[in-house]
């Protein structure tokens, strides 16, 4: 696949600067300056999702990285949608997961948060709007951990239904 669109049931793209470095198919957020970054809250809200679509209208594809300061497309998908997004190494995953940030712009299987009981003196953050999708294809990159050698292949990017 050569494209982070798979399905697109709308087209809302805007396009932003480059706050830092980042892939195609990562999941960012707006910072202060009105810049996007990788979303930056590991299991924290996403909201609206936005998706950094590959520069093709430079030529490149969705393995050629942005960088600072350079004009990024951004799509924001609509509930139903199906992209490619960037799968965190040493996750395995299986069709139907829920997927969240893991706080650097890829994806990592939803992990439920425990809640701790009122007498336990520990303040818990609790994100109400933590999911970014659901799964719709298998990958298995917990051999990849630390490792890059998933994007010679492709590997990393895996197709996911919006929520």
């Amino acid at each position: 696949m050569n494209t982070i669109k798979v399905k697109k049931y709308s087209d809302v793209i805007e396009e932003y600067e480059a706050a830092a470095g980042f892939l195609p198919g990562a999941l960012l957020e707006l910072t202060s300056d009105g810049k996007v970054q990788a979303h930056s809250t590991a299991g924290g809200n996403v909201g609206p999702i936005m998706i950094a679509l590959e520069n093709e209208l430079e030529g490149k594809g969705i393995v050629d990285a942005y960088v600072a300061g350079e004009r990024v497309q951004v799509w924001i998908p609509y509930r139903g949608d199906i992209a490619l997004m960037l799968l965190e190494d040493a996750q395995n995953v299986s069709v139907g997961d829920f997927v969240e940030s893991n706080g650097a712009g890829y994806i990592q299987a939803h992990t439920v948060e425990a809640v701790t009981s009122a007498d336990a003196q520990t303040a818990n953050t609790i994100y109400s709007d933590p999911i970014v999708g659901v799964m719709l294809e298998a990958q298995d990159l917990s051999l990849l951990e630390g490792s890059d050698s998933s994007l010679a292949t492709n590997s990393k990017w895996v197709k996911v239904r919006i929520k």
